[in-house]
């Protein structure tokens, strides 16, 4: 067991002799027990205790005188003391153990003890051998009765990793078969078992715990092979920076796995060469001098070492990882200016320039609150004309002009500005007097245009002031005053073309009389602009705007309204409410007076006006009935104006007809128009007949076209072949066909052969010179019954009638007139000498028939 631990140790300590007699044979006292005055004896043992030290005492009881009684224990790191051991008892060798003993009692039968707790068993790793190195031997008292045969079972015996212990079957001997490796496995749990040839078994399984001792064969290991880690610059020595941790697979309760930190190197050594230390045991890295400077430096590499037995180099293995510690910044250098002075220059009226560029210097890191530059104006421009931005690249401040400067006011600006950075200084850190510096702005006169002082200017006036009449004097104002310059004026925008300026003083005059009534008026104002421009190089000009508010007068007679309406001609029905606009306004417009003329005396006769109130008034009928018919009646309206308007206006009424709802009838709204009873009878009439005409006309348009149709039905489709006739163009026969005699083709200079022929010999495609007959009159408006007898009066005329169609029908070729000086014509070859086919003919009806058996049978024929 090894020291320093502490456990509580169970002892079991068997009959190690027994009493026997000077011969050595045992002998049997059945009034006595032999044995120990326990069966279990406990020790509480200390960590710290010390070889040599007695732990407890044992008892034993041997029936007879205590001498010659030996005691064995079988753990070799405990021994019994030397006390009454002259028995003369075999000893078991040290490295083999009985955990199946037996004790025999006074009857000379053996009772067996509960099994003994064997202790582990220390097997160092890394061995070199040689292999298979024994461990114990395990053997059971009964092996002296019977064959025993020993065997182990377990993780490392039957089980993986398999075969790295074995045993002797016979002799119990147990044996490691190779090096064993803590960090793979730190302890093995195996049971021995014990049978008989026969497989029988002779004891209870006995546990056996095998320990590999560690040996120190791993070095640390960093979890990290770099750390990064920062402090501030200026931290105080103590100040935590980082930890760094390594791990040894070594048993870290024995020095083997131990592990103690130490800063082997750092680099730079400045401002000196242990500005930081490790704690040994946690790895925890701190500040241990003052000193640190990110200006100066801003970044260390520590090499850290870790070595295991406790940081012992001579017998410990080591390890090392480097540490990059950055120094970070902090804001405790304040921006200084490059100058004291700065200078720049402006025109007048222009913003967003930027006017001078300010240089600042600070050493602390760049594009970081520490570093970035914040600008203030601290004095010489109580009005805002400037503000200075920040140049994020350069951290220049940028010196701008956001409101007009004005030459005329103020020709130069003394600015005093200050600059700090955007986080605070850090504690004890005072700002620079560098911090501040002046700016010297100048501004250049530029030519300005001239501005009218009063723009959109308002006068009120009333209109209708005669053309010519001075209205004002609108001049404009020239702001360059450091110049000698003239202002000339001219008109912009006059959309009625009313008004004139004087071009060297402004003035301005009417050109026509203002009317307040005009469509150029807007809410009574009428606007006009007019420019103002300088001699300046580049000339500079200026608008202003004049708003002329027109003042009504009365110029607008009142005009009646409506102009038409419509009453009945009797009284009391229905009146004409009438009323006045007047294109003025208040006062120069109602309340209206309406009256009616004097003259002609018909018109009060006939008709009166009854006032509503001031606006309104209502005509009506005097007398009770007029004429329907349409009348111009006259009526003066005058308005309230001083001195008032009036106007004689004319309403067309229209007199008509009325029903019970007091509405003009149709014929009252005719007879309105101005029409008499004879007229509108004269106009029904007309309009009756027409519409009659046009249903005639539309019933004899039917009936032609079904006779149309009915005539196409009487004609056979085969025997019509007029879609078959073709006219050809005649050509003739050129210089050869001019000899003949045209005179031979013509007819008879008389036609008396025709008159003095006889009956029947005649030429029936003439017609024939007779009187015609008498065909009977069609009505002009036919009535059915009639048709009938009509058509048959027809026929009868018809087929009495020589001269009626078709004469043409039946041709007799008897006559070639008076006589002819040309040959026959028979013997003409009628066959074609050709090879053209002419079976098209007997497509052309029965007219063609002959044709088409002559020319077109082929060689049938």
């Amino acid at each position: 067991m090894p020291l320093g631990s502490r456990m509580l140790l169970l002892l079991f300590f068997c009959c190690g002799g027994s009493a026997r007699a000077p011969n050595g044979d045992l002998t049997v006292r059945p009034t006595c027990k032999p044995g120990f005055s326990e069966d279990d004896y406990t020790a509480l043992v200390s960590q710290n205790i010390m070889e040599g030290q007695k732990l407890l005492k044992v008892k034993f009881s041997g029936c007879s005188e205590s001498k010659g009684i030996q005691y064995e224990t079988d753990n070799l790191d405990f021994k019994k003391g030397k006390k009454n051991t002259s028995a003369d008892l075999l000893q078991q060798p040290s490295d083999t153990l009985l955990p199946w003993r037996h004790q025999q009692n006074s009857h000379g039968l053996r009772r067996q003890k509960r099994d003994w707790v064997i202790p582990p068993i220390n097997v160092p790793e890394n061995s070199r051998g040689p292999f298979p190195q024994q461990l114990v031997r395990i053997r059971s008292d009964k092996d002296s009765e019977i064959h025993i045969r020993y065997s182990i079972t377990g993780v490392g015996a039957d089980q993986p990793p398999m075969e790295v212990f074995n045993i002797d079957p016979v002799s119990g001997r147990m044996y490691v078969t190779r090096p064993m490796d803590r960090e793979e496995r730190a302890s093995y749990h195996l049971r021995a078992h014990a049978v008989d040839m026969n497989g029988n078994k002779v004891e209870n399984p006995i546990d056996l715990y095998i320990y590999v001792i560690d040996m120190n064969d791993n070095r640390p290991e960093f979890i990290n092979q770099v750390y990064n880690g920062s402090v501030d610059e200026g931290s105080k020595p103590g100040t935590y920076v980082m930890t760094v941790t390594a791990n040894d697979a070594d048993d870290v309760t024995t020095a083997n796995g131990m592990v103690r930190y130490r800063i082997v190197t750092q680099t730079p050594q400045s401002p000196s060469q242990n500005m930081f230390t490790i704690n040994s045991e946690t790895g925890d890295i701190v500040t241990v001098a003052a000193g640190l400077d990110r200006e100066k430096v801003q970044q260390y590499t520590v090499i850290v070492q870790a070595t295991d037995m406790e940081g012992n180099l001579n017998y410990g293995l080591s390890n090392t990882a480097t540490a990059i510690i950055m120094v970070t910044d902090v804001n405790d250098n304040p921006p200084e200016f490059t100058a004291s002075t700065y200078s720049g220059e402006v025109p007048e009226n222009r913003v967003e320039v930027v006017v001078a560029n300010l240089t600042v210097m600070d050493r602390d890191q760049p594009h970081s609150p520490n570093w970035n530059a914040v600008y203030r104006i601290i004095s010489g421009d109580p009005s805002g004309h400037f503000t200075i931005r920040t140049d994020p690249v350069t951290n220049e401040g940028l010196v701008t002009v956001v409101r007009e400067v004005d030459y005329e006011m103020n020709r130069a600006f003394m600015l005093t500005v200050m600059v700090s950075n955007q986080a605070p200084l850090a504690s004890g850190i005072q700002m620079s007097f560098q911090s501040t510096a002046g700016v010297t702005i100048s501004v250049t006169d530029v030519n300005e245009p001239p501005y009218f002082p009063t723009n959109h200017k308002l006068i009120r006036l009333e209109e209708g002031v005669p053309t010519g009449t001075a209205l004002m004097t609108f001049s404009a104002v020239d702001p360059d005053r450091f110049m000698q310059q003239a202002v000339r004026y001219s008109k912009l925008s006059d959309p009625a073309n009313w008004l004139n300026i004087n071009a060297t003083n402004g003035q301005i005059t009417t050109a026509a009389i203002l009317d307040r009534e005009s469509a150029y008026i807007k809410n009574n104002v009428y606007e006009a602009t007019f420019l103002a421009v300088d001699n300046g190089i580049p000339p500079a000009s200026g608008t202003g705007t004049l708003q002329i508010y027109l003042i009504d007068i009365n110029d607008n007679a009142p005009e009646l309204q409506p102009k038409e309406a419509q009453i009945c001609e009797k009284p009391n029905l229905n009146v004409i409410n009438i009323t006045a606009a007047d294109a003025d306004i208040d006062p120069n417009i109602g309340p209206f007076v309406f009256e009616l003329p004097s003259v002609p005396s018909a018109i009060r006769k006939n008709w009166t006006i009854t006032r509503l109130n001031g606006d309104y008034a209502q005509l009506s009928l005097r007398i009770m009935y007029l004429e329907a018919g349409v009348y111009d009646v006259p009526v003066i309206v005058t308005d309230s104006g001083n001195p008032p308007l009036y106007n004689t206006s004319v309403i067309k009424v229209k007199v008509c007809p009325c029903d019970e709802n007091g509405d003009c009838t149709t014929v009252g709204a005719v007879a309105a128009a101005g029409l008499g009873t004879g007229a509108i009878i004269a106009i029904l009439i007309c309009i009756i007949i027409l519409l009659t005409m046009v249903l005639l006309f539309v019933v004899w348009m039917k009936r032609r076209e079904k006779e149309r149709h009915t005539k196409q039905l009487l004609i056979d489709p085969e025997d019509d072949v007029r879609d078959n006739i073709l006219k050809y163009d005649e050509e003739g026969g050129g210089e050869e066909d001019q000899d003949y005699d045209l005179s031979q083709l013509q007819q008879p200079e008389s036609m008396d052969h025709v008159l003095n022929k006889a009956n029947g010999v005649r030429r029936v495609d003439e017609r024939p010179v007779v009187a015609e007959p008498q065909y009977p009159i069609r009505p002009v408006i036919p009535h059915p019954g009639d048709i009938g007898d009509f058509i048959n009066e027809g026929l009868r005329a018809a087929d009495n009638d020589p001269t009626a169609p078709p004469y043409d029908s039946l041709l007799v070729f008897d006559y070639e007139g008076s006589g002819s000086t040309a040959g026959s014509v028979s013997s003409l070859n009628s066959s074609s000498s050709g090879d053209q086919d002419y079976d098209y003919l007997n497509d052309w009806g029965p007219r063609f028939k002959k044709l088409a058996d002559m020319y077109g049978g082929g060689e049938d024929d």
